[in-house]
Parts: C-alpha cells; sequence; structure tokens
C-alpha cells in the first residue's frame, strides 16, 4: 500500500460534446453547469483538496474557451495538451501529455462525471490502496445499482484482491467504471501511436495482473446527457 498522494493529474477535456447537444453547440462540455459549478472547476477542486500541484488538460473542441477560462486560476498549475488536428480519444490524450509526468504515478479524470466523498476523498482513498510494485492502473469503481444516470450493464467484475476482469461481450458485470483512476506511465510503453482507448491498455494490464479496482463509497453521476444532468441537479445534495 502507498502512503503518497500523486501531486500531478491529467483532466481529460477534449471531447466534442455530442451527447448534450444542444447545450454544447457553443459551450465546451468541461464547462457545463451543475448547480451553478463547472463540471471542470468540480474535478480541480477534487484535485486540490487532495494536494495534487500540476494538472494536465487536453483540448479539442472549443479549447480557447477553457484556456480563457482557467486564465485566472492560480491552484493548480495547469498545462494544456493541444490536440488541435486530431482528437485522439483517451488513451492518445494522455499518451500526448506524458512529457508532464516524468517517470511518477497520476491520476486521469473525466469531466462528463461528478462525485461526492464518503468518509475519506475518493481520490485519497485510491492513492492509499496504490501499490507500485504490483499495479500499473487502478480504477475507481462504482456499482451500477447505485450509478446516478447511468443505464448500462456494467465495465468489470472485482476479485477479492482487487484485481478486474472486464466484462466478456453482453455478460452483466456488477461495477462500472467512474472515470476516476491512477496510472503509471509503464502502462503506455507500447502504447499505439495516435489516438486509442484506454480501454486497450486496461486490457493489456489486466493479462498481466497488473489491474486494480476499489469500489466508491460515495455519490457517483454520470453526465452524459442533458437529461442526466438535470436529473443530477435534482437529486444530488451538498454536491
Amino acid at each position: 500500500m502507498n502512503s503518497q498522494v500523486p501531486l500531478q493529474a491529467m483532466v481529460l477535456a477534449a471531447g466534442l460534446g455530442l451527447r448534450m447537444r444542444p447545450l454544447t453547440n457553443n459551450l465546451p462540455k468541461p464547462l457545463v453547469l451543475l448547480n451553478g459549478k463547472p463540471l471542470l472547476d468540480r474535478v480541480l477542486d477534487h484535485l486540490i483538496e487532495v494536494g495534487v500541484k500540476k494538472v494536465a488538460i487536453n483540448l479539442h473542441y472549443l479549447g480557447k474557451m477553457i484556456e480563457h477560462h482557467l486564465k485566472m486560476r492560480v491552484n493548480p498549475e495547469i498545462e494544456f495538451s493541444y490536440e488541435a488536428d486530431c482528437l485522439l480519444e483517451t488513451g492518445g490524450g494522455v499518451a500526448n501529455a506524458l512529457g508532464s509526468f516524468g517517470d511518477k504515478f497520476f491520476y486521469v479524470v473525466n469531466t462528463d462525471i461528478a462525485w461526492k466523498n464518503g468518509k475519506i476523498p475518493a481520490l485519497k482513498r485510491l492513492a492509499e490502496f496504490w501499490d507500485n510494485g504490483r499495479m500499473d492502473a487502478l480504477l475507481l469503481l462504482q456499482p451500477v445499482s447505485s450509478a446516478n444516470g447511468y443505464g448500462g450493464i456494467g465495465d468489470y467484475n472485482l476479485t477479492k484482491n482487487g484485481n478486474l476482469h472486464r466484462r466478456i461481450n453482453e455478460q452483466s458485470v456488477p461495477f462500472v467504471f467512474t472515470g476516476i483512476q491512477i496510472l503509471h506511465p509503464r502502462l503506455f510503453m507500447r502504447a499505439p501511436a495516435g489516438p486509442f482507448s484506454l480501454t486497450s491498455l486496461y486490457d493489456e494490464a489486466e493479462g498481466n495482473n497488473r489491474l486494480f479496482g476499489i469500489i466508491h463509497d460515495g455519490e457517483w453521476y454520470h453526465l452524459g446527457s442533458i437529461a442526466a444532468l438535470r436529473e443530477a441537479e435534482k437529486i444530488s445534495k451538498g454536491l
């Protein structure tokens, strides 16, 4: 187990926001408001809470608006990773920003989510569970039964030791990946060039017995549509 919290993070903010349209016709999804606060600021505040100092943010769709929004923010230190010519997807986006992280483990967080911590901040719980000798990726999971705004059949099974096994075909599984994780740069040693999904690297880590997960002990909201956003505004308290 680990006692050190990663001091660096990647926030994925380059998506097109297609499922949020028309709300995102002229607004990047990370700047969409939930209870009056942009989704991106919510993520950054969670990262600051646990001591993260440096954050890389990838930009593509309406990226200049995100840059302008964050211009006056002094904490955390922000570095932009540009994907102007080609949207690199989740894996390619992180790979493109790896130079920001050196050889240290780091958080990666999506912006189409929101969460409320349990007794201990979720990001801190991930860091405490991280074992650098055993893990290349550690994912935060939410039980499908309590995943607000999520209508799928889950992503992973979780063993008693914390190992993850991705669902096969249309088999239902109990846990959905929250979009909150810790990764190590070695996960990307054999990553392809250009756009690719992080899922392919999770699969490789799973095959090497180096993909792990823990279950979130608080509330989690998947904000993939305007309907999910409005529902979250109705049911969330103290978020």
